[in-house]
């Protein structure tokens, strides 16, 4: 599962369609509807917040809406009324991970996207985050992985 912290404007339209369907899982497990993936890390932030519910539906409206500038037709009928929330802190070091991340999975699976990415420096989060001086998050499990 992959929730990503930067902007969805960057992804392929694979990685938008994942990002969809990963959302609606995270969703699931946030509201105890599925007994998978409720340790998976990437959920800690989401948990972390004192409305994790708004706050994963708040996520995924901004997924329906980059789909929707794309002519794309996600059904917004999985997702709760929209509602203000909270917004949650990333490191500028998370973002330049993930961007980081992406690009390695755009230079094989969508080689133009890549090309069209690859030189950009100013990163931009995904509309629910505020961005914070710091490195990688610690829940980074694929980083830390890297690490030993």
């Amino acid at each position: 599962m992959r929730l990503w912290s930067i902007n969805p404007c960057y992804l392929d339209s694979k990685g938008l369609v994942a990002l969809w369907r990963e959302g609606l899982l995270a969703q699931n497990v946030l509201l105890g509807k599925t007994t998978g993936y409720r340790n998976h890390p990437q959920l800690i932030r989401f948990r972390n917040t004192r409305n994790s519910e708004v706050v994963i539906a708040n996520y995924l409206w901004h997924i329906v809406e980059e789909a929707e500038r794309r002519s794309y037709n996600f059904d917004k009928k999985k997702l709760p009324k929209k509602r203000e929330c909270e917004k949650i802190k990333v490191s500028e070091g998370q973002l330049k991970y993930e961007f980081s991340h992406l690009l390695r999975k755009l230079k094989i699976r969508n080689p133009k996207r890549y090309h069209e990415l690859q030189c950009r420096n100013n990163i931009e989060a995904h509309p629910l985050f505020i961005v914070v001086d710091g490195d990688i998050e610690d829940w980074e499990v694929g980083y830390l992985a890297t690490q030993c």
